[in-house]
């Protein structure tokens, strides 16, 4: 097996909404916010090459929508995710699956792109068959109101439509093997219904693509809980469980929204759960 960062793209929100009812003072001292209250964030994804399966775990922003939408995320920096598979030596066509953590268009809207006379809407993976699960999707298809501008009918309907969506079995618990995709998976419901926490076994480590149960780095408090959650007490009692079980086996996590920090080590402290290392991508993957 091999791991590859996949560098989706880089974008900025408001530093408040990311940390909920935390004061500016202090979340300030992990996060540094510009002149407009915006934070750093990354759109970073994982692929993950098992013999001849490729399955890349969330998709970023991608490029489709106005420029009015992507200017209230302030884009910066080069990447892509055609310049990051073309920097692995891979092409979009050659992925096989693509899960997807949560269907929020900064996890998904990569998936979907214009077709070729921009008259509508085709999975940019033509090869591969989407991931989500049955709770999830229906969800997100029926949004509630505070999600509805996150989950985009056009970065979901065309996977259902091409015929290339299928789900991961009902979990029986908070925890479950999915044995479609060889990892297992943590269930998370208060960032929003059944958001999928990949656990992937890479040359004895256990790697975990935290998606938006640990956004950053900065998170890694308790009550530092996004402005974004449904059930932000929920969040609460999940955030420490798994952290708990973090520090316990040394679990490596993989920080989908830490345009800094990529992956960390946590330990226990008299505190609660805090950091312990920071690593960089080749210090692990090479």
């Amino acid at each position: 097996m091999n791991l590859f960062p996949i560098e989706a793209g880089n974008f900025k929100l408001d530093g408040g909404a990311m940390f909920g009812v935390v004061p500016k003072s202090i979340w300030s001292r992990t996060n540094h916010a510009d002149a407009n209250n915006m934070i750093d964030i990354a759109a970073r994804c994982l692929l993950i090459e098992n013999g001849d399966r490729l399955t890349l775990i969330d998709t970023g922003t991608g490029n489709k929508q106005s420029d009015k939408f992507f200017g209230y995320y302030f884009p910066w920096g080069d990447h892509s995710l055609e310049a990051s598979f073309k920097k692995h030596g891979f092409h979009k066509d050659d992925i096989t699956d693509v899960f997807l953590t949560h269907l929020h268009f900064d996890h998904c809207g990569g998936a979907i792109q214009w077709n070729k006379d921009k008259t509508g809407y085709e999975p940019a993976f033509k090869n591969a068959t989407f991931w989500s699960n049955q709770s999830h999707w229906d969800w997100a298809t029926k949004p509630n109101r505070r999600e509805k501008a996150s989950f985009l009918s056009e970065n979901m309907l065309p996977m259902e439509e091409s015929g290339q969506l299928k789900f991961v079995a009902d979990p029986s618990s908070d925890y479950s093997e999915a044995k479609e995709l060889d990892f297992g998976i943590f269930y998370a419901d208060g960032h929003t219904e059944k958001q999928m926490i990949p656990h992937i076994n890479y040359k004895g480590k256990t790697i975990v693509f935290m998606a938006d149960l640990l956004p950053t780095a900065g998170h890694l408090p308790l009550p530092f809980i996004m402005g974004y959650d449904t059930r932000p007490l929920l969040t609460l009692s999940e955030k420490e469980k798994f952290l708990n079980m973090a520090a316990d086996n040394n679990y490596y996590l993989f920080l989908e929204h830490d345009a800094h920090n990529p992956i960390i080590t946590v330990k226990h402290t008299d505190r609660g759960v805090r950091l312990n290392e920071c690593f960089t991508i080749d210090e692990l993957f090479n």
